[in-house]
């Protein structure tokens, strides 16, 4: 990349980019040697792979025999002779294991129901692990192969190797806890803070910028217009846009959020999910009705890819050419769809990027200029086709990359950690805690709360289902600037101050400004805990009055939230003496995801 500068650091190092997708991984990697400018390679073979290439993945994939081993993954998991072994030993395959983690709020019928359960004795964070632990033996294998003295360069850097996980634009601090478990526990990092610390975290769309920025978006964009960048991958649809800001670096552009990014559940896998419906329904009760699953799979693998025009048929190749039933469409091996049958497996997963675009469009305030198409599902013609009659007319430009679009959020990923393009980037909600406050007379909304007040150990006549924002909305957070609002903590027994415990929760809603959060009950998600010991400080406390003579103690804190590199850091400090202190600060996630 023009500009990227030469790696300061005193060491060899090696960091390798995970794009764990949802039908389809990749792995990209970069060796940093002092004074030397750092390059982004990617994993171009894997084992049992067919094609080899510079766009080269392998398919999200795991087989477990009846003990819970892994018996085989990624490209080796379609070769005929494993195949046979898992029926005849009744291995487990599991595809598909990443929709799992989705948040709480994307736990919809209509995506559930395309999901297949997970495997029996195992957790979703083992599955990650465990492909995890696959693709790293791929990169290593990969590397030892390609790069000279590779034995001697491999013992120099595994025992602090970096990584990168990328992750779908809808994930939060949850989610990223569980990605860092997995490599935990696949041996990787060891589990302390500074293993925690070389594992890192990037959106895939803030990846997929970081791709295109590579690939020419430069030329595109013009000062003070936007990009929007849309990632379609197999599960999930990321949209991300952007606009240029000043930067230090002669010849090279910093980029910042100007909307906050947004994730749907309408990938390409969704698509073959609604082919397999419509082809199960035609075939009921035929002699047919047992190749569904075969003729869904061989609609994916090309049907779907080459597919461009709703107004022509299409055809699966499924069989031999004694296959035939002319009352089903079905003649030589192949089942014929009309082109209007086939637009309709792709219609919602269309109209759902259309109206994010629109949405970003309006929220904007950049006037956006260019869009971006990249991801695995940005290989359909007709997708591309569709949008370009939308966009176009707009008087937006509109392109794909014109090669290797599949490798888009691993090499991204790679960029994200070596060039940091992205200055700042746009809270997706309201991020606060649930407080109390004083009882105000005369406030309709307090008065209708009167038989929810109640006296605290202060004195003070409090209601409490409040929210107190931290970070509001739409805030343009830059890296490592700190959100905090102050809080107080009151108890007559001292010893109840020596930890200060909170819930750091986040607004879903539409309203600006929420407070009330009995209004919307179930719209106010814990994303995660934040306690700190607070002994020391509590010590130095001294008694307190109420006006009826009672004793109580009273310790002022600040919750302290910091969202810039695109992982949640959450603090609580306070003062002893005069001079704050800071932690030791735990993060606990929720773990029922």
């Amino acid at each position: 990349m023009a500009g990227r500068e030469a790696y300061n650091g005193s060491r060899r190092k090696l960091a390798i980019a995970f794009d764990l997708g949802t039908t389809f991984s990749g792995i990209s990697y970069s060796v940093l040697d002092p004074g030397n400018i750092p390059e982004i390679k990617g994993v171009t073979r894997f084992p049992s792979q067919e094609h080899v290439g510079s766009d080269a993945k392998i398919p999200t994939i795991i087989y477990y025999d009846q003990e819970g081993k892994v018996r085989a993954a990624g490209a080796e998991a379609l070769k005929q002779n494993i195949i046979e072994q898992a029926e005849d030993e009744g291995w487990v395959k599991y595809l598909g294991f990443k929709l799992h983690l989705r948040p709480k709020q994307h736990y919809a019928p209509h995506i559930s129901s395309n999901l297949p359960p997970l495997p029996p004795n195992k957790t979703l964070i083992q599955i990650f692990s465990d492909f995890y632990a696959y693709l790293f033996q791929c990169a290593k294998s990969f590397i030892l192969e390609t790069h000279q003295s590779a034995l001697v360069f491999w013992n120099s850097v595994e025992d602090h190797i970096e990584f990168i996980l990328s992750h779908p634009n809808g994930w939060q601090g949850a989610q990223q806890s569980k990605m860092r478990q997995a490599i935990v526990d696949a041996g990787l990092v060891p589990d302390n803070e500074e293993g925690h610390a070389r594992v890192q975290f990037v959106t895939e769309g803030e990846a997929s910028l970081h791709f295109c920025i590579h690939h020419g978006l430069s030329s595109y964009l013009k000062d003070d217009e936007a990009v929007v960048i849309i990632d379609a991958g197999g599960g999930t649809v990321d949209i991300s846009s952007y606009t240029t800001t000043p930067s230090s670096t002669p010849d090279v552009k910093s980029f910042q959020e100007v909307a906050a990014p947004q994730c749907h559940f309408t990938g390409s896998l969704f698509v073959t999910q609604r082919a397999k419906a419509f082809i199960e329904d035609k075939l009921k009760g035929s002699r047919f009705a047992e190749e569904v699953g075969n003729i869904a799979e061989c609609f994916d693998k090309t049907t779907k890819l080459r597919f461009r025009n709703a107004e022509e048929p299409a055809y699966v190749k499924f069989g031999s050419m004694k296959d035939k039933d002319l009352t089903l469409d079905i003649r030589s091996g192949q089942l014929k769809l009309a082109g209007t049958e086939v637009a309709s497996f792709f219609e919602p997963s269309v109209k759902a990027i259309i109206d994010v675009v629109h949405d970003q469009r309006f929220v904007s305030a950049k006037t956006v200029s260019t869009i971006f198409l990249v991801g695995g599902f940005a290989a359909s013609d007709y997708v591309f086709l569709k949008l370009q009659e939308y966009l176009t007319p707009l008087g937006i430009a509109f392109s794909r990359p014109d090669s290797h679009v599949n490798k888009a959020v691993a090499d991204g990923a790679m960029s994200f950690y070596l060039d940091r393009a992205v200055t700042s980037r746009v809270s997706k909600f309201d991020y606060g805690v649930e407080i109390s406050r004083v009882f105000v007379p005369g406030d309709p909304e307090y008065e209708k709360r009167k038989d929810k007040a109640y006296i605290i150990a202060s004195g003070a006549f409090v209601v409490g289902d409040q929210f107190s924002i931290v970070i509001p909305k739409n805030t343009h957070v830059y890296d490592d600037t700190e959100f905090r609002q102050v809080y107080n903590k009151s108890n007559e027994h001292l010893s109840k101050l020596s930890t200060i415990s909170t819930d750091i929760l986040y607004y879903r809603g539409s309203k600006e400004n929420p407070c009330w959060m009995d209004n919307e009950p179930n719209l106010y998600p814990v994303l995660c805990r934040v306690t700190a010991d607070t002994r020391e400080a509590a010590k130095g406390l001294k008694l307190q009055r109420r006006p009826d003579g009672k004793g109580f103690f009273r310790l002022d804190y600040d919750v302290i939230l910091l969202f810039g590199k695109t992982e949640l850091k959450a603090q609580i400090s306070w003062k002893e003496d005069g001079v704050e202190k800071r932690g030791p600060a735990r993060v606990v996630y929720d773990r029922d995801l």
